[in-house]
C-alpha cells in the first residue's frame, strides 16, 4: 500500500491513540515508514470513539459568549470543560493570545 502524502510504504501497526493527553490505548492503524502519517480505519475510529466516550472526553468542545465584569469581557467556562481541567473557583489561570482568532489559557 502506497501513503497518500508522500507515496512511501504504508504498514498495519498497532499506535497508542492520544487524545486531551490521554491515552486511549493501542488501535490498529496504517503507518507510513516514510513520513510517519497515521490513518485509522472506520471499525478502529469507532472502538477509539467507543473508549473516549467512557472516559467522559469525547466531544468536550462548547459554544460560549463573551460577557462582561465592570470594564472587562469575561468568558465563562462550560461546566463540562471545567471538570475535566480541575478548574475551581477563584484559581489563577493565564490567558495568552497564540493569534488574532485563538487564545491558550493555562492553569496555574
Amino acid at each position: 500500500m502506497e501513503c497518500d502524502e508522500c507515496k512511501g510504504k504504508v504498514e498495519r501497526k498497532k499506535v497508542d491513540y492520544m487524545l486531551l493527553g490521554i491515552n486511549l490505548g493501542k488501535f490498529n492503524a496504517l503507518v507510513c515508514s516514510s513520513c510517519g502519517e497515521i490513518l485509522y480505519e472506520g471499525v478502529e475510529f469507532e472502538k477509539i470513539e467507543k473508549k473516549a466516550k467512557e472516559l467522559g472526553i469525547w466531544g468536550l468542545a462548547r459554544k460560549t459568549r463573551v460577557g462582561t465584569s465592570g470594564s472587562s469581557l469575561d468568558v465563562k467556562l462550560p461546566k463540562q470543560i471545567a471538570e475535566f481541567l480541575n478548574v475551581k473557583k477563584g484559581q489563577e489561570v493565564l490567558i495568552a493570545p497564540i493569534d488574532k482568532k485563538r487564545v491558550e489559557i493555562t492553569i496555574l
